[in-house]
């Protein structure tokens, strides 16, 4: 890896990582505090992103909002806001309202990158969806599964698995030997 890989944190948001919303991560803090310990390292390569609801769903999002009424809030609402941890870090956030966050607003944001590690919740959504969509523009991937949290960890696990039938365009790793690999 080289100093041009850029950190893409996906929806490290409070709808996530309270205990009382409906879409709780139950491993959300762990995969912060890994998180915590890897954004320094990248420096000013770093994009945070958020999920939020459209302002009126359309197509198939109409029956999920049904099952999900309580998300249907305005983007600002404080269930879409950052975790306290990373909320005033200065980094871009790009904000979608699509499980994968990939798109002309986080390639603006990676500015040329073409190498990108991921992190984030969950696992077995937004990141695979986010991982999928990079890797298909051809940007090379790889998930820090230590730095992801899953809806379960069977999930978490599957979703992995599922990444890594698309190596080499995505390669799953862990923290520390992302961070061995900055140079």
């Amino acid at each position: 890896m080289t100093s041009e890989a850029t950190l893409v944190v996906v929806d490290m948001q409070q709808v996530f990582g309270a205990p009382a919303s409906p879409w709780f991560t139950p491993r959300f803090a762990e995969a912060e505090a890994v998180i915590a310990g890897m954004v320094p390292a990248f420096g000013d390569r770093v994009v945070f992103t958020r999920f939020v609801a459209p302002a009126e769903p359309r197509g198939a999002w109409v029956p999920y909002y049904e099952q999900w009424p309580f998300a249907l809030v305005p983007e600002d609402d404080p269930i879409y806001d950052l975790v306290l941890a990373f909320r005033d870090s200065g980094h871009p956030v790009v904000t979608e309202q699509t499980f994968g966050k990939w798109g002309p607003s986080l390639e603006e944001a990676l500015r040329g990158s073409t190498e990108v590690v991921l992190a984030g919740v969950s696992t077995d959504c937004c990141v695979l969806s986010t991982a999928l969509g990079a890797a298909d523009a051809g940007v090379h991937i790889r998930v820090a599964a230590d730095a992801c949290a899953g809806l379960t960890d069977a999930d978490h696990q599957r979703a992995l698995d599922a990444m890594a039938l698309y190596a080499p365009l995505v390669e799953i790793t862990d923290s520390a030997t992302v961070l061995g690999g900055i140079r």
